[in-house]
C-alpha cells in the first residue's frame, strides 16, 4: 500500500539529524515517494544531507543546542516546510519523550515509538524494573532514586569492584566509566555526571557489576501499532572504544540456535512491556558461559533499550534482505509490519565497521580538517559492488567540524559465511581513499585481520586484551622503501616542467646512467633512509639501493606499471602486486601510502631540494590535543601536584578528554577558564616542574 493512502497519510518527512544516517533515511523516502526536508546548522550549511534534500530548513548556530536539539527550531522548521512526518534518526533528539510530544501536539508523526515507551526506557532504572517484571534476566546493580555521592559509593563496594557507573538516563558511551576500585570512584563519578549534564541534561547514575569478559550482543526488534512484534535476529558489537561500537556483525557468530530464538523471545517480550511501536534495539551481556550451554537463558543479561534505529542496522538489513527504514516509515504510516516471525530468514553474515575522525594511536583524540579525497577506489580490485555498501554523510571537499560526533562513514559488506565476510572487508578497507583527515581506517584493518578476531574470541574489553597487538608500532621494511621510490620515482616522471629532471640537481646525467637519490622517513621525527636509483637500459627497470644509517644496504630490481587510478602493480626481484600507490601532503614533503588487503605503508618522502633535513620531534606542551571546550579545571594555580595529576577537562565531540600533569610541580596558571573554547595546539596553562636530575 502507498503511504499517501495508509491510516496516517505521509507525503514528506523532515529528517531531524545530520551526516550519513540523514543521507540514508533519504534514500528510503525518495523510493517511496516522499520529498525530504533536511535540516541544518550554521557548521552544516554546505553539507552532504543538506545538498542531497530536496528542501533544506536552517535551525541556527553550529552548537548542537542552538540548532539541532533545539525542539521549537525543529517542530518550526517542520511546519514552515509541510512537512507530514519527522524522522529522529539516531542521536540528538531520537530518544527524547518531549520531542516526541512536541510533533504530537503539532499534528506531525513522530517516526518512533510513542513517548511513553521511550520515557520507559529512557531512565535506565525504572526500564531494569519494568524488564525485571517483564521476566527478563538483569545485571546486578543499584538502580535507585537516592544519589548522593557517599551512598552510591557504598552500593559499589556492595556490588564489588569493577562496578560500571552509567548516566540514567544516557546512551551512547557518553556518562559512562569503568570504576577499577574504590580510590577511583569519586574521579569517576564526577566525571560521569558532567558527561551526562552536559549530553542529556540530567546527572543521575546507576550502578552495575561490571562483567570482566561478557559479549555485547543486540536484538533488532520491530512492534506495530497493532500490537504485533517481531525480532530481525542480532548483532555482536563487541569490538568498543570507550564504550563506543567499532566494528559490529550479524548473525553474532557461534550463538546457538536455541540461544539465538530465546534472546530474540525475551527482546520482544521488553518491547512490548512498554507499549514499543517502531524499530528498537534491545541490548544484552552475553557471559562466556552462555556458549557452551544452549539451554541456559540466564547467561544472558539485560543491559538497556535503544528506542530508535541503531548505527548498526544495515548489518540486519545485508541478512535478512529488508529496508528498515521502508518498515519505519510504514509502521509510523498505520500499517502493520510487513513480515511475520516465521516470514523473515537469515542469509551469510555482515560486518560493518564505522569510519571515524580521530588518531587511534593518539589514544583516539577526535580529528578535524577538510576532506581532500574520500571514497571507494573502484580500482582496488577484487571488491563485488554487490557486497559493499558505503554509508557516508561526507564528500571530498567537505570540512570535518569539531561540533559534532567524529564519524565519517560507515562500511558494511556481506558474505556467505564470515570468513568470506571478514576478507571482503579487509579489500573494501584497503579501498578505502581518504586523505586530508586522520582515520582510523589502517586500526580497523589491524582489528579485521587480528588472528583472534577472526577466530571470534570476542568480548567488550577486545581493544584493551589485544592492546599491544593492535598499536604496536610496524617497522617498514626495506622492499616497502624500495616500493615507495618507484612511486617516488614515476611522479618525478610524470611531473610538469619544473619538476623535470631536466631542471634538477638528484644525480641526472647525460650520456650516463641515470642515478637519482631519495630520501624518507618512517615518520616526522625518524631517522632518514635514503634509496639510490639507478635506471636499467630497459628504462622501465631500476637498480634499487636501499641504505639505513649503520646498517648494510638491501638491493633490489624492481619496476612500476601504472594501472587505472590510483592503482599500480609494483615487481620487486620478480614478485609482483598490485597495490593502491597515493601521494598525500605532508609536513616538509609529501607522505606515499601504499595499500593493499591488510597493508598499509605511510612513508615520508623528501624531495631532493628539501632533503637536506628531516623534522625532528618536538617538545611536548599542555596543549589542547584537539578543538574543543574547557569544562573543568581540576586544581588551583600554585597547587602542588604529583606527576600524573589530572589537571584539565577539554571537551570535544561529544567526549571528554584529560590532561595530567607531566610531573611533579605546579600550575602557575590557567589561559582558559571553564566554558572557553580552545583550537588544536592552544596552551592551556603554565607548568612548573619542581623535579631535577640528580647524578649518578
Amino acid at each position: 500500500m502507498s503511504l499517501t493512502n495508509a491510516p496516517r497519510p505521509l507525503r514528506s518527512v523532515l529528517i531531524a539529524n545530520r551526516g550519513e544516517i540523514a543521507c540514508r533515511v533519504m534514500r528510503s523516502a525518495r523510493r517511496l515517494g516522499l520529498r525530504t526536508i533536511a535540516v541544518y546548522s550554521d557548521a552544516d550549511a554546505n553539507a552532504l544531507h543538506v545538498r542531497e534534500a530536496d528542501e533544506a530548513v536552517r535551525l541556527g548556530p553550529a552548537p548542537a543546542r542552538e540548532s539541532y536539539l533545539d525542539i521549537d527550531k525543529v517542530i518550526q522548521a517542520a511546519r514552515r516546510s509541510g512537512a507530514d512526518a519527522i524522522h529522529p534518526g539516531y542521536g540528538f533528539l531520537s530518544e527524547n519523550a518531549e520531542f516526541v510530544a512536541a510533533c504530537e501536539a503539532a499534528g506531525i508523526v513522530f517516526v518512533g515509538p510513542p513517548a511513553s515507551a521511550i520515557a520507559a526506557m529512557g531512565d535506565k532504572a525504572s526500564a531494569k524494573a519494568r524488564m525485571f517484571n517483564a521476566g527478563v534476566p538483569l545485571v546486578p546493580g543499584y538502580h535507585g532514586e537516592a544519589q548522593n555521592d557517599a551512598l552510591l559509593r557504598e552500593e559499589a563496594g556492595k556490588i564489588g569492584y569493577p562496578v560500571l557507573l552509567k548516566a540514567s538516563a544516557g546512551g551512547g558511551g557518553k556518562g559512562m566509566r569503568v570504576v577499577e576500585s574504590d580510590r577511583e570512584f569519586q574521579a569517576a563519578l564526577d566525571g560521569c555526571r558532567r558527561e551526562s549534564r552536559a549530553a542529556f541534561g540530567d546527572e543521575r547514575m546507576l550502578i552495575e557489576k561490571y562483567l570482566t569478559q561478557p559479549r555485547h550482543v543486540e536484538v533488532q526488534v520491530f512492534c506495530d501499532s497493532q500490537g504485533k512484534g517481531v525480532y530481525l535476529f542480532e548483532r555482536d558489537c563487541s569490538v568498543q572504544r570507550r564504550h563506543q561500537k567499532v566494528l559490529e556483525e550479524a548473525p553474532a557468530p557461534d550463538l546457538p540456535p536455541v540461544l539465538r530464538q530465546q534472546m530474540g523471545e525475551a527482546a520482544v517480550r521488553a518491547a512490548q512491556e512498554i507499549g514499543y511501536v517502531g524499530a528498537g534495539t534491545v541490548e544484552f551481556l552475553l557471559d562466556a558461559a552462555s556458549e557452551t550451554s544452549s539451554s541456559e537463558a540466564a547467561h544472558f543479561y539485560f543491559m538497556e533499550m535503544n528506542t530508535r534505529l541503531q548505527v548498526e542496522h544495515p548489518v540486519t538489513e545485508m541478512i535478512t534482505g529488508e529496508d528498515l527504514v521502508e518498515w519505519q516509515l510504514r509502521v509510523a504510516a498505520g500499517l502493520p509490519l510487513p513480515k511475520a516471525q516465521d516470514e523473515l530468514t537469515l542469509t551469510g553474515h555482515a560486518i560493518e565497521a564505522r569510519l571515524y575522525a580521530e588518531d587511534p594511536d593518539n589514544d583516539f583524540l577526535p580529528a578535524t580538517g577538510t576532506l581532500e579525497r574520500f571514497g571507494l577506489d573502484p580500482n582496488a580490485g577484487g571488491l563485488a559492488p554487490d557486497r559493499v555498501r558505503l554509508d557516508s554523510g561526507v564528500e571530498a571537499g567537505d570540512d570535518v567540524s569539531m561540533h559534532y560526533d567524529p564519524m565519517l562513514a560507515k562500511l558494511i559488506v556481506h558474505g556467505e559465511d564470515r570468513g568470506q565476510a571478514l576478507a571482503e572487508m579487509d579489500r573494501a578497507l584497503a579501498a578505502l581513499d581518504v586523505s586530508g583527515v586522520t582515520t582510523n581506517r589502517r586500526f580497523l584493518q589491524r582489528l579485521v585481520t587480528h588472528p583472534d578476531f577472526i577466530a571470534a574470541r570476542l568480548d567488550t574489553r577486545f581493544i584493551e586484551h589485544y592492546h599491544d597487538d593492535l598499536f604496536a608500532s610496524e617497522p617498514v621494511a626495506d622492499g616497502e622503501f624500495a616500493c615507495a621510490a618507484l612511486v617516488a620515482l614515476d611522479q618525478l616522471d610524470r611531473a610538469s616542467d619544473e619538476r623535470s629532471l631536466w631542471n634538477r640537481r638528484d644525480g641526472w646525467r647525460l650520456n650516463a646512467p641515470q642515478h637519482v637519490r631519495l630520501a624518507f622517513a618512517e615518520a616526522e621525527g625518524a631517522p632518514p633512509i635514503s634509496v639510490t636509483a639507478t635506471r636499467s637500459s630497459s628504462q622501465s627497470t631500476w637498480q634499487l639501493s636501499v641504505n639505513r644509517i649503520g646498517e648494510e644496504s638491501n638491493h633490489y630490481e624492481g619496476k612500476l606499471q601504472r594501472l587505472d587510478g590510483d592503482a599500480v602493480a609494483i615487481t620487486l626481484d620478480g614478485h609482483r602486486r598490485r597495490l593502491l600507490a597515493r601521494i598525500d601532503p605532508a609536513l616538509e614533503g609529501e607522505t606515499i601510502i601504499l595499500t593493499a588487503a591488510g597493508f598499509e605503508s605511510r612513508l615520508i618522502w623528501r624531495r631532493s631540494d628539501r632533503a637536506d633535513h628531516l623534522p625532528h620531534e618536538v617538545e611536548a606542551k599542555l596543549t589542547a590535543p584537539m578543538h574543543g571546550t574547557v569544562v573543568a579545571l581540576l586544581v588551583e594555580s600554585g597547587q602542588p601536584v604529583e606527576k600524573g595529576t589530572p589537571l584539565v577537562v577539554v571537551e570535544a565531540m561529544k567526549m571528554e578528554h584529560t590532561l595530567s600533569a607531566p610531573a611533579a610541580g605546579a600550575v602557575e596558571a590557567f589561559h582558559f577558564k571553564v566554558g572557553d573554547a580552545v583550537a588544536q595546539g592552544d596552551e592551556l596553562l603554565a607548568f612548573a616542574s619542581t623535579e631535577t636530575n640528580e647524578a649518578m
